[in-house]
């Protein structure tokens, strides 16, 4: 629907023509209009501002998109659970513009109703505009952006400076591919997350870290300097965050969430035990990972799980509590809690935050023993779930509490080794196919997953079904497959997107930590 308003919009509709009428068969078959409700269901941060492009292109009638109450923007934030604003916090902006859109483009006849309306249209405006990043990309983010662009433009506010830095960030953001084509992301970047990914990765091989003699040290302490930097040190003017947690780029339109700040910290955790570093970068680590950490108890939500960015209502995406971000958290504070600081009791709440937090991945367990994550997905299975990731990441954190021994750990370790693929990997489908391969259809991202955490599993048959996935994995690394990455990431609102380096992340901790078994086993032997 998108496509097709875009072309509709840019008076291209004759020169596409056939690929349009498809386009619209294939909408057609799918629902139409009502098909898109059906796929978004209460959740309206992105089924309005497609019904909303639609309506600006001219091919939906204004009278079916929702009203968004752009005025709540003017409410406290502290009060948005209570008003249960019909979007997810952070779609805050597209809440404004498009709700302002709808109210300018088809106002109300209650004349009444009109005139109290037009009071808070300047107001709201003010929010959306102290809400504005340094970059000019709300969220960083493309498609958020453009949204909230689009549509005060089209209500004659083109020059304001919303729409000007919106427009620059849009440009900034192209990435050319050739001469005539040329594309963009949903995202501009995930530096920060890629970064800790990757440091929690070769730490899973200590030779892969530099030691006080290697050259190498002077790299890990600038990268630990890097990633302290991207740390939250003020009150976020997003979505009003307190300080102490990391976002998911170094870029000003970040915002701090509970699945990179687990990342962060495990990162600076690991790089805390390098040789080299001296007592006051000791210091330094310490006290950025006591902020991370109070940030993330305050932060956990009513059923004990945590949310992406902030305590929600527990109904709409992103505001509720997920299993793979649970047991992220779970990790960090399993990680740091005999070295911190026990001050305003710490230690005690950090404690009673890892119970209460296993206890929601214990309620929250499939029947089948799987787990499922909030921001992955695997479009080749039912509901476009992603069990293979859900079921990993929440493993791990019984894996670092030494709690492979409980029911849901075994229900869970035993899901995973019946779910392995004939060719010795994980998860994929159709979709994945390697052709003129021996690899069959499992994808690296989740093969690599699923095979650390059957490596740290005893059972003989976990070890046998680790064995079969790391052979899968050498196969695609020598087959030159390992850079090949599959859209098994899960944007706000149901976009898919792929990371290049997900797959070579994923498969060098994994590898690692093979070879650093490996290693412990010889020595064992000796």
């Amino acid at each position: 629907m998108l496509v097709i308003a875009a072309f509709y919009a840019s008076d291209r509709v004759p020169e596409f023509k056939h690929s349009i009428v498809r386009a619209e068969a294939y909408v057609d078959a799918e629902g139409g209009i009502s098909g898109l409700r059906k796929r978004y269901g209460k959740d309206k941060t992105f089924a309005v501002p497609i019904l909303a492009n639609c309506a600006l292109a001219g091919i939906v009638p204004w009278k079916e998109v929702a009203t968004l109450p752009f005025f709540a923007a003017c409410v406290p934030r502290r009060f948005y659970s209570l008003i249960q604003l019909p979007v997810v916090s952070y779609a805050v902006p597209a809440l404004v513009a498009i709700g302002q859109a709808k109210f300018i483009l088809d106002p109300p006849r209650n004349p009444i109703k009109r005139a109290a309306l037009k009071c808070f249209v300047k107001p709201s405006l003010k929010v959306l505009e102290k809400m504005l990043p340094a970059s000019g990309g709300f969220l960083e983010a493309v498609p958020l952006t453009s949204f909230v662009s689009m549509a005060l433009i089209k209500t004659n506010r083109a020059n304001h400076t919303v729409v000007q830095k919106g427009i620059q960030f849009l440009l900034n953001s192209f990435r050319f591919e050739g001469e005539k084509l040329g594309s963009w992301p949903i995202d501009t970047n995930l530096a920060t997350w890629n970064t800790t990914l990757a440091i929690n990765a070769l730490a899973n091989h200590p030779e892969s870290f530099a030691t006080a003699n290697s050259a190498d040290t002077r790299q890990w302490k600038s990268c630990v300097k890097w990633v302290m930097n991207c740390q939250n040190r003020e009150t976020h003017p997003f979505t009003g965050a307190a300080p102490g947690g990391w976002g998911w780029t170094d870029l000003t339109g970040a915002v701090p969430d509970a699945d990179d700040t687990p990342g962060a910290l495990l990162a600076l955790k690991k790089i805390s035990q390098l040789a080299g570093l001296d007592d006051i970068q000791t210091a330094e680590i310490q006290k950025s990972a006591e902020l991370g950490v109070d940030w993330l108890i305050k932060l956990q939500n009513r059923d004990k799980g945590w949310p992406t960015f902030c305590r929600g209502w527990l109904e709409l995406p992103f505001d509720r509590s997920g299993n793979d971000i649970t047991a992220h958290v779970i990790r960090s504070f399993l990680a740091w809690r005999g070295e911190l600081n026990n001050a305003k009791n710490r230690k005690t709440k950090v404690d009673r935050a890892v119970q209460t937090g296993f206890n929601y991945l214990k309620q929250h367990q499939e029947k089948d023993g799987s787990w499922l994550p909030l921001w992955f997905g695997n479009q080749d299975m039912p509901g476009d779930i992603n069990p293979f990731y859900g079921t990993a990441k929440v493993l791990m954190a019984y894996r670092d509490a030494n709690s492979f021994d409980t029911n849901e750990a075994q229900y869970g370790l035993r899901w995973v080794r019946e779910n392995q693929n004939d060719d010795g990997g994980w998860g994929g489908g159709p979709s994945t196919n390697w052709q003129n391969s021996a690899l069959g259809y499992s994808s690296v991202e989740e093969t690599a997953l699923c095979t650390e955490i059957m490596l740290d599993d005893p059972n003989p048959d976990s070890q046998n079904a680790a064995q079969n996935g790391i052979r899968w994995l050498l196969e695609a690394t020598e087959s030159d497959l390992i850079t090949e990455p599959w859209p098994i990431g899960f944007y706000f609102a149901k976009l898919w997107y792929f990371e290049k380096l997900y797959p070579l992340i994923f498969a060098t901790s994994t590898l690692n930590r093979a070879l650093q078994f490996e290693e412990d086993n010889q020595n064992s032997r000796i």
